[in-house]
């Protein structure tokens, strides 16, 4: 009884050396930084001409590889995947501007804040409505399993210091999901109240949709809510986390991702 008592302490007390700085030494090892991010969200991520993956998010992924002495190879998984934890080590990081929420702290570790988003209301260029608060009773447009549809729903809780808490005044008549980032402005873009009468999305995706000619346009006024965006790592390595939340750390100190997001973004968007 003593024996198997005994026993099962060590095991506790040896536990966290067997976890911790495990990613670290799997990266130094093979040299290959395994990134987890979308292939269709642009300008965060996405496929170009050529059928490389382009974007902030790559640039982001490629830069902390490069400070870490080891190169980036990137991989795409379904969003729910990505952001479910328990990646078995298919994944080092995630770059992927993911929301750091309640439930994804569960079973991610947030390594660093790299960027805000603030949301916004698109409508179609033509329509008549001038006022965010004009679009209750609505039909509104979000892609499925993100903070937008959180935020729609009235279920969206931010998990992060200094963010002010999500206020809700928005009631819409219907809404209607998307499985890609994009697939709302397609049906946005068919015209005001065809499909959707708008589209809540992150600033950024919205004018690169305007940008590559969609005929669409955002509500002037009060943002929906303001987005930070982290790195994320799977639960348990608290060596790893660190290790990547200083190399942001340095990123933004020397400046380094306000260049990148005014690269993609047209403004800095780190602080």
């Amino acid at each position: 009884m003593k024996l198997a008592l005994i026993g099962a302490l060590a095991a506790v007390l040896m536990a966290p050396a067997v976890f911790a700085g495990e990613t670290l030494d799997r990266v130094d090892s093979t040299k290959v930084l395994k990134v987890a991010t979308n292939a269709g969200w642009p300008p965060q991520s996405y496929l170009d001409d050529s059928n490389q993956l382009v974007g902030f998010d790559i640039d982001v992924a490629n830069e902390i590889a490069k400070r870490l002495g080891v190169t980036a190879e990137f991989d795409t998984p379904e969003w729910g995947v990505m952001t479910g934890g328990r990646w078995g080590g298919r994944w080092d990081v995630a770059v992927g501007s993911i929301t750091p929420t309640k439930p994804r702290s569960e079973v991610l570790d947030f390594a660093a804040i790299y960027y805000y988003t603030p949301y916004v209301f698109a409508v179609n260029a033509d329509s008549k409505v001038t006022d965010p608060k004009q679009l209750n009773g609505k039909k509104i447009g979000v892609e499925t399993a993100t903070t937008s549809e959180e935020y729609v729903n009235r279920s969206l809780v931010i998990d992060a210091p200094g963010v002010a808490p999500v206020e809700y005044w928005l009631e819409p008549g219907e809404v209607k999901t998307y499985a890609d980032s994009m697939l709302p402005f397609d049906d946005l873009r068919l015209g005001d109240g065809v499909r959707v009468d708008a589209v809540i999305a992150g600033e950024q995706t919205v004018l690169g949709a305007i940008k590559n000619g969609y005929p669409i346009k955002i509500l002037p006024g009060d943002y929906a809510f303001r987005e930070p965006l982290a790195i994320v790592a799977d639960k348990g390595d608290a060596d790893w986390t660190a290790k990547i939340g200083a190399t942001i750390d340095a990123m933004k100190a020397d400046g380094t991702l306000g260049q990148l997001t005014t690269k993609w973004y047209g403004k800095d968007y780190s602080k």
